[in-house]
């Protein structure tokens, strides 16, 4: 998918990622540094936490799926930057040794309004553990390229 432009990110357009593993260690470590909290870092505490076991951070899932989906190379050619996400959602806990992957969906294409500005496609993230079941799910807007003439 290394050659991607604004044309080719049709609405409905779908992109799956590949399915990644998330392990115990790569959960603490993650909180260690950015989400140090009992039910992160702590598998001992973490059983007595309303979750029952130790679960990634929020942030941690988030983060796992923009890079599965950069891993596809979809934005590679065409990648111009992002203003932010519009709206992120924690559906279910992500625990050590689930599988997870991300279903990519095209839903608003906007070509600029000007030469020489800015093409964007708002793009929706649903992040599938290996039940089928949502875990995560966000919506972002992103600035890209437009094939070479």
């Amino acid at each position: 998918m290394d050659d991607l432009y604004f044309e080719d990110f049709t609405v409905g357009r779908k992109i799956v990622t590949r399915e990644e593993t998330v392990s115990e260690d790569e959960i603490i470590a993650f909180a260690k540094r950015y989400s140090n909290l009992p039910y992160h870092t702590d598998p001992v505490a973490a059983k007595t936490s309303m979750f029952g076991s130790i679960i990634a951070a929020g942030y941690h899932t988030a983060a796992l799926t923009f890079g599965l989906f950069i891993e596809t190379g979809a934005f590679r050619a065409c990648g111009l930057g992002s203003p932010g996400i519009d709206k992120l959602r924690w559906l279910k806990p992500v625990r050590p040794g689930d599988r997870i992957h991300v279903v990519v969906e095209v839903i608003e294409s906007s070509p600029a309004k000007e030469p020489g500005g800015r093409d964007a496609i708002r793009l929706r993230y649903d992040t599938m553990n290996q039940k089928g079941e949502a875990v995560c799910t966000l919506t972002s807007l992103h600035f890209i390229k437009r094939r070479p003439v």
